[in-house]
């Protein structure tokens, strides 16, 4: 009988992304699991973050809360999901699981794979092109919206443009709302995304 946690040396993450730090072992007839925890060192420290035994699944760390989960109903997978990534949630993470056999004795085994959590590299917003030249009934209501990707957070702007005049700001809202149009709305409109 061969109990072993299978897993990967390194993980990386992006910042407010989410990560699975894999643990997997094949269950066995002869053994049940005990307990099933989490820890993580940094700084020359280890505290548990995550620990499973008869009476439940504990956070024990309080900045890991409503972050970290592990699969409930498959047996044989400990692996440990984070949500939302913080930078200093870089560390070594180890997964120990402690198994009891039909004669009661125990046996533990551990895996440790290092996490790095990285900013994702920052890009400038780019403008989704919306439908050019749009015909709308006078009285209508309608709206614009400016989609942008890049690194959040980003900011919008809506101009009105005029020949020989300055454009005009509208909005500082990604959409541009009109409840009833008139006549005097039709004209050239653009928009601006902007991030840090």
């Amino acid at each position: 009988a061969l109990l072993d946690l299978s897993g990967v040396h390194q993980v990386k993450g992006t910042w407010t992304g989410s990560i699975t730090l894999p643990c997997t072992y094949t269950p066995l007839e002869s053994f049940t699991q005990e307990t099933l925890s989490w820890s993580i060192e940094r700084d020359y420290s280890t505290s548990t973050i995550f620990r499973r035994d008869d009476s439940g699944d504990h956070v024990l760390l309080s900045q890991f809360r409503d972050r970290v989960s592990v699969p409930k109903h498959s047996p044989g997978d400990a692996s440990l999901l984070i949500e939302n990534l913080e930078i200093p949630d870089s560390g070594h993470y180890t997964c120990r699981v402690t198994w009891r056999s039909k004669n009661n004795s125990l046996i533990t085994k551990e895996l440790t794979t290092i996490v790095k959590v990285v900013k994702v590299a920052v890009t400038k917003p780019v403008i989704r092109a919306g439908k050019l030249g749009l015909t709308v009934p006078a009285g209508a209501r309608t709206s614009l919206t400016c989609v942008a990707s890049g690194s959040p957070p980003i900011s919008y702007r809506w101009f009105r443009s005029s020949p020989g005049r300055k454009a005009q700001l509208l909005s500082s809202q990604a959409e541009l709302v009109w409840d009833s149009l008139r006549l005097s709305d039709a004209g050239t409109y653009y928009c601006e995304a902007e991030n840090k």
